[in-house]
């Protein structure tokens, strides 16, 4: 069994998940601005095509250990690509998007989903990637170091959720000590979480940040070689790089566009991710017998099209509706940050 990276609402108390969005609210803030102040609308663009890629790769599910799916989310790559900071815009963006519209995830759990999603796996990935590029020796160190940073930024991610999950029954019981929210203890949580990623999707995350880094790096390197000086202290990238790499840009959005059209195979990996269970079937998915309180009766949010699909629509049309929309969203949104940026660039 694995847990699933979004924590749905009423799996936690709405007190924890009121410490998180506390928590990620001055991160928010912090990276938003850091967005705002040092990028170019080139970037913006990059950006857009980074949160939408994460909206994608979240869409895949891949066959794990005991018969269920899990999913990489592309935060190391964003973070490789163009800092942490617009990870966690991207990734956080990405999140809400897939709570309001598609009910993936929640909006009580979405500041403890981006903590772990957005901020601890793009931190941990870009920290591990700086320090791994110093030193390993040369050949393949960029290569190494690209696949370790996404293996274990999403590990680490995996782990807070198991711990964030497993605290839930300590904490939080009725009279009779049954669970209000998530039932199982760490001992259940934690390998739960870890082996299927350690074995899968820890993998996936490593590969896809290796192929796509390395990618941008041979078509435009100027890319990772002004984030490296951005990390080294040593000055800031430059607006001078449109030109340069418009077909840079136009070659992400015809991939974006493909990656949504083979979106509907991330319906072949049959099973559901632990966690990811609903009060009606709780009790046969976990063998309890009874459903917390919370769970059963707790907060509900009518998405529009939930689990990625439309009443009238075929699965695969559904999905391949939602990946559309999803990608129609991100470049509306980041288009408008880009013409923020290029105005308040013009004002300064």
């Amino acid at each position: 069994m694995t847990l699933a990276m979004h924590i749905p609402d009423n799996f936690i108390s709405p007190s924890t998940g009121a410490v998180f969005w506390v928590i990620m609210i001055p991160i928010w803030v912090l990276c938003f601005r850091s967005v705002i102040r040092s990028s170019t609308p080139e970037k913006m663009a990059y950006l857009g095509a980074g949160a939408a890629f994460s909206f994608l790769i979240m869409m895949f599910n891949v066959p794990t250990p005991g018969g269920t799916t899990a999913h990489g989310v592309g935060g190391a790559l964003i973070a490789l690509l163009l800092g942490p900071q617009y990870a966690t815009v991207a990734v956080s963006v990405a999140l809400l998007l897939q709570a309001l519209l598609f009910g993936d995830g929640g909006l009580i759990t979405l500041g403890a989903n981006c903590f772990n999603m957005g901020f601890v796996l793009p931190f941990v990935a870009y920290g591990l990637y700086v320090a791994l590029r110093k030193i390993l020796p040369d050949g393949w160190k960029e290569r190494v170091a690209e696949f370790i940073s996404g293996y274990i930024g999403i590990t680490l991610a995996a782990f807070c959720v198991a711990l964030e999950l497993g605290v839930q029954p300590l904490l939080f019981r009725d009279a009779s000590r049954q669970a209000l929210y998530f039932p199982f203890s760490f001992a259940v949580t934690i390998p739960a979480m870890l082996i299927p990623h350690l074995a899968v999707a820890s993998v996936v995350e490593g590969l896809v940040t290796v192929v796509v880094v390395e990618f941008v790096r041979r078509t435009a390197p100027e890319i990772i070689e002004a984030n490296a000086r951005v990390a080294a202290g040593s000055g800031t990238s430059t607006s001078g790089e449109s030109a340069a790499h418009s077909g840079l840009r136009r070659s992400a959005w015809i991939a974006l566009g493909v990656v949504a059209l083979l979106s509907p195979l991330g319906l072949i990996a049959t099973g559901d991710a632990w966690g990811e269970w609903g009060a009606e079937d709780f009790m046969t998915a976990t063998g309890l017998n009874y459903v917390p309180q919370y769970i059963a009766h707790g907060f509900t949010w009518n998405a529009l099209l939930p689990d990625y699909s439309l009443a009238g629509l075929p699965d695969i049309a559904g999905y391949i509706l939602s990946a559309v929309i999803g990608i129609a969203v991100m470049t509306i949104l980041f288009r408008l940050l880009a013409f923020a940026v290029r105005g308040s660039k013009a004002r300064a």
